[in-house]
């Protein structure tokens, strides 16, 4: 299961960031990356910082199970819950090309704060405001129970942290700077990563 891991590990890197940013560039003439902004240390370098250790630190997690060097939390060791986890890693590569794809032109990793992109809100935005992350989270999940150890399940949460810092700490106020009324209106309609959850009157924004 390790193996299969880190197979969908790669499609993962192939399809969501190297196919699509190629696709990016082909169509903007960028590639879509904005790098980690902030000082380090900052909420906002933090943020960016942690999907690098997330990544790397999830790789290493059934690379070091197929190694031998962890083993699998017994709790956690069972032919259904590592079935579940690759349909979840499965569709999680597959709801986060979709999502990506619907973003359009507006699409980038990480955050320039001096650019202007236009606020999607259609397709599957107009039911999830974040649902690359929410997809991104699914396949971490996914991963996770295929190759249950505790470094994986610490890969999970640092990237479950980071997403939720890039979410409130960097996105969202440079979106309400960015859009002002139009995205208040749409936070307060649209769940933060789930339909009808963390909509703008319902949380601590």
């Amino acid at each position: 299961m390790a193996v299969t891991a880190l197979i969908l590990y790669l499609v993962f890197a192939v399809l969501g960031f190297g196919w699509r940013s190629w696709v990016q560039y082909r169509q903007t003439g960028s590639t879509g990356f904005r790098g980690i902004h902030g000082q380090p240390g900052s909420l906002e370098w933090l943020a960016g910082a942690g999907f690098i250790v997330a990544i790397i630190v999830g790789v290493g997690a059934p690379v070091a199970q197929l190694l031998g060097v962890l083993t699998p939390i017994p709790v956690l060791q069972a032919p259904w819950i590592q079935a579940l986890g690759t349909v979840l890693a499965v569709a999680g590569i597959a709801a986060t090309v979709y999502a990506q794809l619907d973003m359009g032109e507006s699409w980038r990793i990480g955050v320039d704060p001096d650019e202007t992109t236009t606020l999607v809100r259609n397709g599957v935005f107009g039911t999830v405001r974040n649902p690359i992350f929410t997809a991104m989270l699914m396949f971490a999940a996914g991963i996770t129970l295929m190759t249950p150890n505790p470094v994986a399940l610490s890969a999970f949460v640092v990237l479950l942290t980071t997403i939720e810092l890039q979410v409130r700490i960097v996105e969202e106020p440079y979106l309400l700077r960015t859009h002002g009324q139009p995205y208040r209106d749409y936070c307060a309609g649209v769940g933060r990563f789930l339909p009808g959850i963390g909509r703008a009157e319902n949380s601590d924004r």
